[in-house]
């Protein structure tokens, strides 16, 4: 029982540290904002999103693997097959925005050039799909862990 409760709320941390960074990629990811401080700002939170969303995927497989109700229960839920389907097109998703992130860095690395708006302004776009897409993950497992 303690374990089962060290693991849910070391999930919920990693989702919660996952979600305040990607936020903030949100709303840093702006035409108005767009400064050589943000894009490098922009990638370091990427970086700490993604190690977030690792974390995240990792104690989740470590309550499926040692919680209490065991990885059959599991895998016998198809609302737990929708998360993880949910889950990896979130991952997907988070490649633009990394890879773009990475450019405009390497770019103002180069020759101190900021990314175009409408760049900006398409990146922010996947971010978002990210961010909403996260909290249809979480009412999934709300209703899952509820024998939905």
């Amino acid at each position: 029982m303690t374990l089962e409760a060290f693991l849910a709320c070391i999930h919920l941390l990693a989702l919660l540290t996952m979600v305040v960074f990607l936020s903030s990629e949100a709303a840093l990811c702006r035409t108005e904002w767009m400064n050589a401080a943000v894009v490098q700002r922009l990638a370091r939170l990427d970086m700490i999103f993604g190690i977030a969303a690792v974390a995240v995927l990792a104690t989740g497989l470590m309550r499926v693997f040692l919680g209490a109700k065991g990885a059959s229960w599991y895998v016998s839920q198809p609302l737990f097959h929708l998360k993880m389907a949910l889950f990896i097109t979130g991952a997907l998703l988070s490649f633009k925005p990394t890879v773009v992130f990475r450019r405009w860095l390497r770019q103002l690395r180069d020759n101190g050039s900021l990314p175009a708006a409408a760049e900006v302004q398409s990146t922010r776009k996947w971010i978002m799909w990210q961010a909403h897409l996260i909290a249809v993950i979480a009412a999934v497992a709300v209703f899952y862990a509820r024998g939905w």
